[in-house]
């Protein structure tokens, strides 16, 4: 986990998620760290992304009507790798195209395209022998998601297992359409962290720098992703510079947070 503990260890990380197989993915893949992104999610494309807004569930049609394939993803991560050695990698997605030849076929996929972490949207905690052994078996994170409804009870299921960073959905609902009152975030920010190592990082719902910087005084990363999406679905293939000039503007209100705080 060490690409994980270095992207945090610097102060708040910028997550950025875009779609592969949308758009020029590596040209994005390159402007997102060219823009000082910390942590790279790249989303596997779905027919039913039951978490996901309008800009990603577009972004979802958009790649498979391309015939984006989990070959195709994997080929993009290990590309990605060779050119960025250090920047954290994680595939986030759902449960289908990451089980259906095997879990473990699925994880050393991961570890052969040194993808870092995976993020599996509909495979909760407690349903963690589907995919959870084989990726900790392959030395690839099970980063899970704990949400506003994720009560004193359940959240030891959530952290079992758990690697690479915590993912708090600010909001009970679907990617890109709201966003939580910046009260709730740091009340559950300051919950989480009192009960994990882990890094916790916010997304859903988070559009600009503004609300960036906010997030990130209390919190160790924040995860920026329809909005990104949304820049691509504009401009297709000759996406990659507003993408870039977009994530500076994240990164430099992200990691200058906690500097404008003190």
């Amino acid at each position: 986990m060490t690409r994980f503990a270095s992207a945090f260890s610097k102060g708040p990380a910028l997550v950025t998620f875009i779609t592969a197989g949308d758009g020029d993915t590596a040209a994005n893949l390159d402007a997102l760290v060219a823009g000082g992104a910390d942590v790279i999610e790249l989303g596997m494309p779905f027919t039913d992304p039951m978490a996901d807004g309008p800009a990603i569930q577009a972004a979802n049609l958009r790649a498979l009507g391309k015939g984006t394939t989990t070959a195709d993803i994997f080929a993009i991560a290990a590309a990605f790798r060779s050119r960025h050695p250090q920047v954290p990698l994680v595939l986030m997605g759902y449960a289908n195209p990451m089980t259906i030849r095997g879990p473990e076929w699925f994880a050393a996929e991961c570890a052969k395209a040194g993808v870092d972490g995976v993020i599996c949207v509909d495979i909760p905690s407690e349903e963690d022998a589907e995919l959870g052994p084989a990726l900790r078996a392959a030395g690839v994170a099970p980063i899970r998601l704990a949400t506003p409804t994720t009560d004193a009870a359940r959240l030891p299921d959530v952290l079992n297992g758990a690697g690479g960073f915590l993912y708090y959905v600010s909001v009970a609902g679907i990617t890109g359409l709201q966003q939580a009152a910046q009260a709730s975030i740091e009340d559950a920010v300051a919950h989480l962290k009192a009960s994990t190592d882990l890094p916790v990082a916010v997304g859903f719902g988070v559009r600009t720098p503004e609300q960036a910087a906010q997030i990130a005084k209390v919190a160790d990363g924040v995860v920026v992703g329809s909005a990104l999406v949304e820049i691509i679905a504009a401009h297709g293939d000759a996406a990659a510079p507003h993408v870039e000039a977009f994530a500076r503007t994240l990164a430099d209100a992200i990691h200058g947070a906690k500097e404008n705080a003190a």
